[in-house]
């Protein structure tokens, strides 16, 4: 990335980055309140948390305008750590976190994205969408009529305020409507200062005051380990939907090395660790957010808001919070999957839904990844197996059978190739015809060479006919001398007919 291009980052279009970053802000509050309880800690981490995350994301990640903060996925790990053995832990944790993102990064494990197919990334947003509106909802219950009203004048607001003018988000207008109406006409109804104790200051450096022994690193590094590579992957996730959604490409590198770099500022001012927050994202680009100076100024706005105009925020509604959340849930929800359902193949359908429905279950969106991830490679191994093909020709004087074997060898077909050999076969001579055959692992090796002894075993003598180099490679490295042999004596007298 040249330095021209990092600043372009900076400076395109800077007033609906910075009003598309305030709304970013709001949408960030109560989630994250909600998720500091889910990790059995106090609001100001998580909040604090979010406030580190987005400045030091904006200066180090590689995907502008993702809104990252104290996440719920990793807050579900969080919450054993320090349930079982106390805060502390949690910050040393936050700072191993980020260096083995770090070192993710330096070793290139971004791309094991590419094994993340379409399937997969259209469960993870519909049931990330799913999961927002889920979460709206303990906010509706048990409450007056005012709440119910309140949020319906919010989405008023919020989807007909556009056809007016978007010259102002209109979610920051409907926070700043139904607060104003809240504090004009008193409502029974829940505001943020209900949620948990607002901070007031600025956070503090700090370090995790434990015995830094073998015991401890024992009990931290598995945590760490997960809430690396569960904030890693929910990033990665969330940069490849912006990218879809803008048409532009992210430095997935950049991105992995960044986040682990902010991590560890955000686990050095008493913060948990975090990663991109989906929702927040589709909010800051739908209301114009792009650049690195949306997610600077959500980081930054939030900061004020909890200094500066902390009795404001403590009396921001509940509903107009759940009203912009609303909306985002079904902005991010991908209504055309559903007519995807019956247009799709059935296996791509079934990755999709079981991709939704466990991270549903769960509430963990790492896990419904590596579900439909499981499942999209099992079925492809599936497909995959079946286009390989045995067929075979018996010589004019039934001496010689050659078996023409076509597609692909490895560990799901394998077992085809010996299964469609006549171990009974009367003809003498066994020639294995690898021409148009490709092996790609040790099992498909294996399995050859078991299929050649027994053979051999019925007295029969067996070549192996135009082999690849992977499979003479894949051979060798089990030992296999006698079957090399043959194979180097086939491709030999398959070079003299050539020349003939």
């Amino acid at each position: 990335m040249t330095i021209s291009h990092y600043l372009r980052e900076w400076t395109d279009r800077p007033v609906k980055n910075v009003l598309a970053g305030m709304v970013g802000t709001f949408a960030l509050i109560p989630e994250v309140i909600a998720f500091s309880y889910a990790a059995g800690v106090a609001p100001a981490v998580g909040l604090f948390a979010s406030f580190v995350l987005s400045i030091a994301i904006a200066l180090t990640g590689g995907r502008p305008g993702m809104i990252s903060g104290a996440a719920g996925s990793v807050a579900l790990v969080a919450a054993d750590l320090v349930h079982g053995h106390g805060f502390e832990y949690l910050l040393l944790a936050t700072l191993l976190a980020g260096a083995f993102q770090i070192l993710f990064g330096l070793l290139r494990l971004q791309s094991m994205m590419r094994f993340v197919s379409r399937e997969v990334e259209t469960g993870f947003v519909n049931a990330l969408g799913l999961l927002i509106f889920s979460a709206q909802i303990p906010q509706m219950l048990h409450v007056t009529w005012h709440t119910y009203a309140l949020i319906a004048l919010g989405l008023a607001v919020v989807y007909l305020l556009p056809r007016l003018t978007t010259a102002i988000p209109s979610p920051l207008v409907c926070i700043l409507v139904l607060t104003g109406l809240t504090m004009a006409i008193p409502m029974p109804v829940h505001v943020v200062s209900d949620l948990g104790a607002l901070p007031t200051g600025l956070p503090s450096f700090t370090l995790p005051h434990l015995p830094m022994t073998v015991e401890t690193f024992r009990i931290v590094l598995p945590y760490a380990f997960a809430m690396a590579m569960v904030g890693l992957l929910e990033s990665l996730m969330t940069a490849a939907v912006v990218d879809e959604m803008t048409d532009t490409h992210s430095n997935k590198r950049m991105e992995c090395t960044g986040l682990g770099l902010s991590n560890i500022l955000v686990g050095l001012f008493g913060g948990m660790a975090g990663c991109g927050m989906i929702g927040q994202t589709v909010g800051n680009l739908r209301y114009g957010g792009g650049s690195r100076l949306s997610t600077f100024t959500a980081g930054a706005f939030l900061l004020l808001l909890l200094v500066s105009l902390h009795g404001f925020v403590a009396r921001v509604p509940v509903a107009a919070l759940v009203a912009i959340m609303i909306m985002v849930s079904v902005s991010t929800f991908s209504w055309s999957s559903l007519r995807d359902l019956v247009r799709h193949p059935r296996l791509s359908s079934t990755v999709m839904l079981a991709t939704v429905l466990v991270v549903v279950l769960t509430h963990d969106l790492a896990a419904g990844v590596a579900c439909g991830v499981l499942l999209s490679g099992l079925f492809f191994s599936f497909q995959v197996m079946t286009l390989l093909k045995v067929s075979s020709t018996l010589s004019p004087d039934a001496a010689t059978r050659t078996y023409h074997v076509q597609g692909q060898l490895f560990f799901a077909s394998a077992s085809l190739l010996s299964d469609a050999i006549d171990f009974q076969d009367p003809a003498h001579h066994i020639i294995l015809d690898l021409k148009d055959a490709r092996l790609w692992d040790i099992s498909a090796a294996d399995t050859l060479e078991k299929t050649v002894s027994r053979l051999r075993g019925r007295g029969k003598t067996v070549q192996i006919r135009s082999p690849d180099a992977r499979a003479a490679q894949l051979l060798k490295a089990l030992g296999h001398e006698t079957l090399l042999v043959d194979t180097q004596e086939s491709a030999a007298t398959g070079a003299l007919k050539t020349q003939a």
